[in-house]
């Protein structure tokens, strides 16, 4: 399992971090997922032989957010 976390921007309300909550967790490969509104993070646990970072981000963004590097 890898972790990372994830800058996420964006978010301004209880209902934008269970958006992102709930998209990240969808993917398949994701362990485990906690989001914070402040200071606006995801943090990931993931296989990542199922899922990369790429996908990570790019679930983030189609939910729509914004990711900071």
């Amino acid at each position: 399992m890898s972790e990372i976390t994830i800058s996420v921007t964006g978010m301004t309300c209880g209902g934008c971090v269970n958006s992102v909550h709930k998209v990240l967790a969808a993917l398949p490969g994701v362990n485990s997922v906690e989001v914070s509104l402040s200071p606006g993070q995801a943090h990931v646990v993931y296989d990542e032989m199922r899922v990369d970072r790429a996908a990570l981000v790019q679930a983030v963004v189609d939910a729509g957010f914004g990711v900071a590097d």
